[in-house]
């Protein structure tokens, strides 16, 4: 609580030409600095009422389209998502007091990324997609076991394929912000604007 910042500071000259090299950047110092879980993000969506949800997923991938996770196409978020196609994503990395939120419009992964991603996950993991019914109610515990179980059995010595409502997203960013703790609050937050001709970067106020 209250806790003093003290790293160094964020330099506009220092920063990359486009957000997503300069996230690169900084999640390979989170990886090397050691972070647990440096891949966590929290997703936050909205139903189109404006009820806004959140909870934290993990990053598989970042390109020059944009941040991917992947969950059941069943689940809150992606009902959210289907009926409202945008949302915000937060990387808080505490041990070198940095934040990086990010907005922007999401798709749909294409089938075959999610196919071979699918594919590399653990058998387990693979067949936990089947057995959870993500986000509707459960009589129990048990019946989630039955389940995983007898889908285990039922997937004994094949492979076992990507359910039809398991899959991918992509967030485009049309925001970035980098966020850097420092001394008496007054912390370094530089945003990336997405534009016409590419990206503009902007210094805000902490």
């Amino acid at each position: 609580m209250g806790k003093e910042r003290s790293l160094a500071g964020l330099d506009e000259r220092d920063l990359a030409p486009d957000p997503i090299g300069q996230f690169a950047v900084w999640f390979d110092q989170a990886v090397a600095h050691g972070i647990v879980d440096a891949d966590a993000m929290t997703l936050a969506t909205a139903a189109p009422d404006g009820r806004p949800s959140a909870r934290t997923v993990l990053l598989k991938g970042v390109d020059e389209h944009g941040f991917v996770f992947y969950t059941n196409y069943r689940s809150r978020k992606a009902r959210e998502l289907a009926a409202n196609p945008y949302a915000a994503l937060v990387f808080w990395w505490p041990q070198l007091q940095r934040q990086v939120s990010a907005t922007g419009t999401v798709t749909r992964a294409d089938p075959a990324e999610s196919d071979a991603y699918f594919a590399s996950r653990s058998r387990g993991s693979q067949v936990g997609a089947w057995a959870s019914s993500q986000s509707e109610v459960l009589p129990g515990r048990a019946e989630l076991d039955r389940r995983f179980a007898e889908l285990a059995a039922a997937y004994e010595g094949v492979p076992v394929p990507r359910p039809p409502w398991w899959g991918g997203f992509r967030v485009l960013p049309d925001t970035v912000e980098f966020w850097q703790g420092r001394a008496n609050r007054l912390h370094d937050r530089l945003r990336y604007r997405r534009a016409r001709q590419g990206w503009t970067l902007q210094r805000l106020a902490p």
